[in-house]
Formats: C-alpha cells, structure tokens, sequence
C-alpha cells in the first residue's frame, strides 16, 4: 500500500508540473500578444495547448490512482 501512495503523489505531481508548464506558456502567449508580437504569441498558445492537454491526462490519471486504495478498501 506504501508503494501505492508513493506512485499516486508521483501522479499528482506529475499533473501539478503539467499545469505549471500550461499556465507558464498562457502567461508567456498573453505577453507577446500584449507587446503585439503576434506570431510569438501563437508559439507559446500551441505550446500552451500541448501543456494542457497533457495536464489532463496526468490529471485524470491522478484521480483514477486516487480512487483505486478507496475501492480496494471498500471490497474488504
């Protein structure tokens, strides 16, 4: 079950991480596009975009890891 844990705060982790890089990229874009530096901020809202959905799925993985030790302990 220590092992379990330790993978599931992994997976928190991990998707935290993600949506740093996400709200990173969105800070960097909203600059650009402020400064009027349109094509730089079209890299960064793609690259915004990819953190994103990559944060989804760490995210539902996450959860999904969550709920496993609550359904194992519910079964016994």
């Amino acid at each position: 079950m220590k092992h379990e844990t330790h993978h599931t705060a992994d997976a928190h982790n991990a998707a935290a991480q993600e949506h740093e890089n996400a709200a990173k990229s969105h800070r960097a874009a909203a600059e650009h596009c402020g400064k009027g530096d349109h094509e730089a901020c079209k890299k960064h809202a793609a690259i915004a975009a990819e953190h994103s959905t990559k944060a989804q799925a760490a995210s539902k993985l996450a959860h999904e890891q969550s709920m496993q030790p609550v359904a194992a302990a519910a079964k016994h």
